[in-house]
């Protein structure tokens, strides 16, 4: 075996030891080398003293000593790549490694192809020094490549080694649970999200942001040693603007869900997205964000519980009001603790009804949020709650005189609609939902506006699709949808339409859109031709067809009341 001096070539090789090598982890504040985070390095290895002791020499790799070393093996058999994983420091005397050069070249090409950190070689028996097979091909695989020249007990080695790694993820458990301790205060304290991204933020040294599931910018915090200049909102912009780009995360970029619903649901609210701008991101940073990410979901779980607490609560009191419940004279008062302050303006009642299948199970208060959002550009004062038992959104607005009700009604149908397509609560083949304004008054008919806006949102399920519905003209539609049930109704169209609904049940062309458009248009032939895409003698056939399936005229005044309720009537016929 070669003598301690023989370990100091002039090649340039390192040998640990000789007083450069970095301080000891738990006396310094120097950071560890972003590589050995969460681990331990193959040259923080080589200076822990069982392989100190041995006179460690690197041979080959002295350029890749920051390799994290997952575990350590120890083994003598020539297939032992075999039984590696990758990341192990490998100790040997060389039995394994084959007597000529050929096998001793397919033994490191295996260990290096396996990834393992390094190959620790001991002298004595075997090899007094390394053959130049084994140090050539282990240059040549970046593999590093270490000789031992004293023997050294390998087991000493291994609990060492092993002791540094268990103790390197410890620690950074600690810093971890530190950071989730540090949010946890801040939510105490009375913070929110903001706090929660602003303390993971410094602890990287890097920008963090909350998205949505699908990759919408929710929060942005920047790191307050981060220059001015190093906006959080421009990088979002910069890195992760665009639909493309947010389908694949920027280079070194960490993402963590943030879950929604309940244990095992397996459902995403929200995403942690921590972006490499300062500095890399690396194994503590993850799990810091992990941790944060279970704070972040109780967070916006509570916030969004609050939320529909809160609408619901002025669903009631909305509902309350329009069955009589709360005196006008109590209404201000009640409302103003609401947040609803519309002075001495006429009150508008509005509500919004959504089809039965649309009913956004468990996201009122999603829906809530995005109709607010849109009505916040309506500019009158707004007081909206959630009925979810009845599938409706009802609303009192402050207008600031009456002659400005078709202006706002126009504003606050187009916010709802928005509202609801926001909160993805749009169906192919649903009816859509039904916007019904009632009259602008005082505190003392706001109740009675609700009630009957409420009602008549309820009849007008199935009619046509407008922008919105004036109550007062609706009053037929709610007059019939109160007599669903009466078998009188239901004679009465079968009486007036039986005949055309059972011919559309078999015969071609249908004729009940014919009737309809034409009762429609007051009986103006001309316009219903144009509606239908008929030529006139076409719409004059069918019209003749339809009186004599009838047995009625068509220019009669009183067929015509009659044939109109009836079509009205039969939406709410089963």
């Amino acid at each position: 075996m070669n003598s301690p001096d023989d370990a100091r070539t002039p090649s340039g090789r390192y040998l640990p030891g000789q007083g450069d090598s970095p301080a000891e982890p738990n006396g310094s504040t120097r950071p560890e080398p972003v590589e050995n985070q969460g681990g331990i390095t193959v040259q923080r290895a080589l200076e822990l003293p069982g392989l100190r002791s041995g006179l460690p020499e690197v041979m080959a790799g002295a350029d890749r000593l920051s390799r994290t070393v997952r575990w350590v093996h120890a083994g003598e058999v020539p297939n032992i790549a075999s039984l590696l994983k990758g990341g192990e420091l490998l100790l040997t005397t060389g039995l394994g490694l084959g007597t000529r050069p050929a096998e001793q070249r397919a033994f490191v090409r295996r260990l290096a192809d396996r990834g393992i950190a390094a190959l620790v070689v001991e002298l004595g028996p075997r090899f007094s020094r390394l053959p130049a097979s084994i140090v050539d091909a282990a240059r040549a695989a970046g593999l590093p490549l270490v000789q031992l020249h004293r023997e050294v007990p390998f087991v000493t080695v291994t609990e060492e080694i092993h002791t540094e790694i268990v103790n390197g993820h410890y620690a950074l458990l600690r810093q971890a649970e530190d950071v989730h301790r540090r949010c946890t205060e801040a939510l105490l304290g009375g913070g929110g999200v903001p706090q929660v991204l602003g303390i993971l933020a410094d602890f990287t040294a890097n920008p963090v942001f909350l998205e949505t599931a699908d990759g919408q910018l929710l929060y942005a915090a920047g790191t307050g040693a981060a220059p001015a200049s190093a906006d959080p909102l421009q990088i979002w912009d910069g890195m992760r603007g665009g639909r493309e780009a947010r389908a694949t995360p920027p280079a070194g970029a960490v993402l963590v869900d943030v879950p929604g619903g309940g244990p095992g649901s397996g459902s995403v609210r929200a995403r942690l997205v921590l972006l490499a701008v300062s500095g890399p991101l690396v194994t503590v940073h993850r799990m810091a964000a992990e941790r944060a990410a279970g704070i972040l979901a109780v967070v916006l779980m509570q916030a969004r519980q609050e939320e529909e607490l809160a609408a619901r609560g002025r669903g009631d009191f909305l509902t309350d009001l329009a069955e009589g419940r709360i005196t006008p004279e109590d209404a201000p008062a009640q409302a103003r603790v609401l947040g609803f302050r519309p002075g001495e303006a006429p009150l508008l009642p509005v509500v919004m009804r959504l089809a039965p299948e649309l009913s956004p199970s468990g996201n009122w208060a999603l829906l809530a949020r995005a109709v607010l959002e849109e009505l916040s550009s309506v500019g009158v004062p707004v007081l909206l709650g959630v009925r979810p038992v009845e599938g409706r959104v009802p609303l009192l607005l402050g207008l600031r005189s009456e002659t400005e009700r078709t202006a706002v009604a126009d504003r606050v149908a187009a916010a709802l609609r928005a509202g609801v397509e926001r909160a993805g609560l749009e169906r192919a083949g649903s009816y859509p939902p039904v916007v019904v304004v009632g009259v602008a008054g005082s505190w003392a008919a706001a109740g009675a506006g609700l009630r009957h806006a409420a009602e008549t949102a309820t009849a007008a399920q199935g009619l046509g699709d407008r922008p919105w519905y004036d109550a007062r003209r609706l009053d037929i539609d709610l007059l019939l949808w109160r007599l669903r049930d009466h078998p009188d109704l239901a004679a009465f169209v079968d009486r007036a339409i039986g005949p055309l609904r059972e011919h559309d049940r078999t015969a071609r062309p249908p004729l009940l859109p014919t009737l309809e458009s034409y009762l429609a248009h007051a009986g103006r032939k001309a316009e219903t031709a144009r509606e239908l895409h008929l030529n006139r003698q076409t719409l004059y056939n069918r019209l003749a067809r339809i009186g004599e399936l009838l047995g009625t005229d068509l220019d009669d005044p009183q067929t015509v009341l009659a044939l109109s309720l009836a079509l009205r009537a039969r939406r709410h016929i089963p």
